[in-house]
């Protein structure tokens, strides 16, 4: 039986880690075990980096309810606890696109959340 060789996988396989690491800077783009270690930690930072943008997002509507909150004369928990009681199933996404985009109808939502307290 013929001896096989693995010339043609292992070429695949290094030439995927190299299409990976396309426009890296200098040998990390063309030698392949510096492009390996390139994008094994290109995909860690990559990862941490889907889980820090669900925060930074939830941070920044955090705050823009907060603001549009204080114009109210509320403070951002009280506001919560009251949206929470009054049934309002709102997410932090919405309400602070309401905020941004519709003032009064935020201000009638405040208004059923200072009621619900």
């Amino acid at each position: 039986m013929a001896r096989v060789k693995g010339a043609m996988m292992t070429r695949k396989r290094r030439n995927k880690t190299l299409k990976l690491a396309k426009g890296y800077w200098g040998a990390k783009s063309k030698h392949f075990k510096m492009a390996k270690q390139a994008v094994m930690k290109s995909g860690n930072y990559a990862f941490a980096g889907r889980k820090h943008k669900k925060r930074d997002f939830r941070r920044l509507w955090i705050t823009r309810i907060s603001a549009a909150c204080k114009l109210n004369n509320i403070n951002y928990s009280q506001f919560m606890n009251g949206v929470k009681k009054s049934g309002i199933t709102l997410n932090r996404k919405m309400l602070s696109e309401i905020a941004i985009s519709d003032p009064a109808g935020f201000t009638a939502i405040v208004e059923k959340a200072k009621t619900a307290l």
